[in-house]
């Protein structure tokens, strides 16, 4: 099996990466990875060869055509912007980049196409629903860029579902990913000295381990299922349940307040985060896994509550490291 991962050289893509080049030593029909990115990954096997290869580039049908590619993992995504990105940049990568690949792969008769998507496309609404299955709406709200990039993202998958049967779709809309070195701006609330709450709000977090999205991965990419799953540990944890487990308090500040200090903090170049994020807080979309365990066939081996303590626990181990060395 021919198989092409884009953003191969990402955090899931390495991942991802690392567990086929396990599988693949067991197999009788071994498999060719094709692995693109800006970046060579770290990952080194004699069935993964790299292409650099931006997700827009024009090349990405050639590469398709030379390797008689069988299979795309579609994971390239601007998931946390740096400081000095922009929004026509992210969504020239999240959107424009996931039509070219879409593109390549119905000109040269893809089979399958296994994408992660995220939770964050169905929206931060205060009417979303207390668990949200994959047949509620695709909202993705327009002032956060990754979460409406996801949702246009979505509506092109289905445009291309009724256009383009014959190419597979596996959609995997995942909650928050947590594992041994997880670090982004939602593993930042946590180390503060007190968890920020938002006033009137539960902030209800799902998790989900880094390990149960690579396996749901392998089996999109060998299973026979096609659909929209989301991929999410069973069980939510509030912000208060939270900073229990941190052994921390939390602090509850108004909504309109925390938009204004985010309003004038973003213009004033302090931080990369404007009052969008208000919602991202307080309207978190929490997603009911049951068609995953049901339909797709797969359970996550860890709750949402266990992934945090799992995260919590390696996150401790590491920061022991230096002190024992220093120790010595």
């Amino acid at each position: 099996m021919n198989i092409l991962i884009t953003g191969a050289a990402g955090y899931l893509g390495s991942n991802l990466l690392e567990r086929l080049v396990e599988l693949n030593r067991d197999r009788e029909e071994k498999l060719m990875i094709i692995a693109a990115d800006i970046r060579e990954p770290a990952v080194k096997d004699a069935c993964v060869q790299f292409v650099h290869l931006d997700v827009r580039s024009p090349d990405m049908s050639d590469v398709m055509k030379q390797y008689s590619i069988e299979t795309v993992v579609h994971l390239a995504s601007i998931v946390t912007p740096g400081k000095k990105s922009n929004r026509e940049f992210e969504y020239s990568v999240d959107v424009i980049g996931s039509e070219n690949v879409l593109r390549a792969c119905v000109e040269h008769r893809v089979k399958r196409f296994v994408v992660t998507s995220s939770g964050a496309a169905y929206g931060y609404y205060s009417d979303n629903a207390e668990w949200i299955k994959e047949d509620h709406p695709i909202r993705g709200n327009e002032e956060f860029a990754y979460s409406y990039h996801k949702r246009l993202v979505e509506e092109l998958l289905a445009t291309y579902r009724k256009e383009y049967p014959e190419l597979e779709q596996v959609i995997f809309r995942v909650g928050t990913i947590l594992g041994d070195s997880t670090k982004n701006q939602i593993t930042a609330l946590f180390e503060k000295k007190r968890v920020l709450g938002i006033s009137d709000s539960k902030s209800p977090f799902v998790f989900i381990w880094d390990q149960d999205v690579v396996e749901c991965l392998i089996q999109g990419i060998f299973g026979s299922k096609v659909g929209i799953f989301n991929v999410a540990g069973d069980g939510a944890l509030t912000i208060d349940e939270i900073a229990e487990i941190l052994g921390k308090r939390v602090l509850r500040i108004p909504a309109g307040l925390v938009a204004g200090m985010l309003f004038i903090l973003k213009r004033l170049s302090l931080t990369q985060y404007g009052e969008e994020q208000v919602n991202f807080l307080r309207y978190r979309p929490v997603l009911d896994n049951h068609q995953l365990k049901t339909v797709f066939g797969y359970t996550p081996r860890l709750t949402s509550k266990e992934v945090f303590q799992y995260f919590l626990e390696k996150r401790k181990e590491a920061d022991a490291v230096p002190l024992a060395k220093k120790g010595q």
